[in-house]
């Protein structure tokens, strides 16, 4: 089969096309031959060796992870409730951009026929990310989102996700260019991060006292600028670093003394500790793709042989939405 390998860390242009053996599903594992694999930014982390996860610990030659939609083709030992021929999705840290991938089948999510593979790649992890990020945050109607990178893979479905809990959204994107999209999701406001006074900007759109809720995915000093933002009894729920990549700034103590609350999110953690959570917001999610209310924004779709080019234009911070790498 044809997979995207990469023998070193470095830029794009370590990827390759190369020729390799087709896995064998082990137990409790499905092989499923891929329609389409989401092209998100921890991957170009993954490929810089800047992804901060304890548990990304790869061996070279190395086949990237990611969201993966296909149908499966092969069942390992064990496995209960799918069937050969099913239509399904799934998030796996390594192997993804390849034919056919090898998953474990308590990640995997049924994907309708009526989904185009594309937009049905937000199912199985970009999309739960965001939905899970806002359960964790425990929104309510009327409170105030701040959702940063708020035109990228998971930002742009946690506005449309945050605006349907009934919250007022405030997106941050890294440039004036992205402002429109984001409006087009619903968010009441969009703040350039690049701006000088962008924090006080935030702040008044969130309603003067600050933002009840800031979804972080970006770290750095924003994290920490995202802390400070928060109106008292705030949440801030931290999932990603595409900012500060191996640079995760401590929250001091008393940076939480007005009664600020930070956590960090994990799918992996989520989907175990709160299963029923997990469930609706696969259902609520899978049912606003096939009603079109929540929008599955794909800018770009690559055959494998211009992989370099989905690393790149997702690395420019210009994408809106997501890229998408076809087999």
């Amino acid at each position: 089969m044809r997979a995207v390998q990469c023998h070193r860390y470095g830029p794009p242009e370590v990827l390759c096309v190369a020729e390799t053996a087709t896995p064998d599903p082990g137990p409790g594992q499905v092989l499923v031959e891929a329609e389409a694999i989401s092209v998100g930014y921890a991957q170009t982390q993954m490929r810089r060796n800047a992804f901060p996860a304890p548990m990304w610990r790869p061996s070279f030659p190395m086949v990237l992870g990611g969201d993966v939609v296909g149908r499966i083709v092969a069942l390992g030992p064990d496995v209960d409730g799918w069937r050969v021929g099913d239509r399904v999705g799934a998030f796996t840290l390594y192997g993804a951009y390849a034919e056919y991938v090898a998953v474990d089948e308590d990640t995997l999510v049924p994907v309708p026929e009526g989904l185009s593979p594309e937009e049905a790649a937000i199912l199985p992890g970009t999309g739960l990310i965001a939905a899970g990020v806002l359960d964790t945050a425990r929104v309510v109607p009327g409170e105030s989102v701040v959702v940063h990178a708020a035109a990228g893979g998971i930002g742009h479905i946690a506005v449309q996700l945050a605006r349907r809990s009934g919250a007022r959204v405030v997106g941050v994107v890294g440039s004036s260019a992205r402002t429109d999209f984001v409006r087009s999701l619903g968010a009441d406001a969009v703040v350039e991060s690049g701006a000088p006074d962008w924090v006080d900007r935030v702040r008044s759109a969130a309603g003067g006292a600050g933002p009840d809720v800031v979804l972080d995915g970006v770290g750095g000093p924003r994290l920490l600028e995202g802390v400070d933002l928060l109106a008292p009894l705030g949440r801030l729920v931290f999932y990603g670093s595409s900012d500060g990549d191996l640079d995760i700034p401590e929250v001091s103590v008393m940076r939480l003394i007005a009664m600020k609350h930070v956590t960090g999110f994990a799918l992996s953690v989520w989907r175990a500790a709160r299963p029923k959570a997990y469930r609706r917001a696969l259902e609520d999610l899978t049912r606003g793709l096939a009603d079109e209310s929540i929008v599955s924004r794909v800018q770009a779709r690559f055959p494998f042989e211009e992989a370099t080019k989905a690393h790149a234009l997702v690395e420019s911070r210009t994408c809106n939405g997501r890229a998408v790498l076809i087999p």
